[in-house]
């Protein structure tokens, strides 16, 4: 199983979140230890890890939209929640 983390950013940004869009995010946080590469692939110049974004509609979130930004390593069998993008 992969181990999904969020970062120091990401749990600042994560408190400013009503409940709702909390539970949201943290489902994908739980969702990517078992499935780490899902969401859409950003460029990225590591050849050792990759960026993807996992985006969160209104419906889902019963508040904004949310981008959650990620990089996989698959050598440390890891993922680390790096920003957590609110919309209007």
């Amino acid at each position: 199983m992969t181990h999904a983390f969020f970062s120091d950013p990401a749990e600042k940004i994560l408190t400013e979140l009503s409940r709702t869009e909390r539970a949201s995010v943290e489902r994908v946080r739980r969702s990517l230890e078992e499935i780490p590469t899902q969401g859409r692939g950003l460029p990225d110049v590591d050849p050792h890890s990759s960026s993807r974004v996992v985006e969160l509609l209104p419906e889902q979130t019963s508040g904004r939209g949310i981008s959650v930004v990620y990089r996989y390593s698959e050598d440390l069998d890891a993922a680390l929640i790096l920003w957590l993008i609110a919309g209007p």
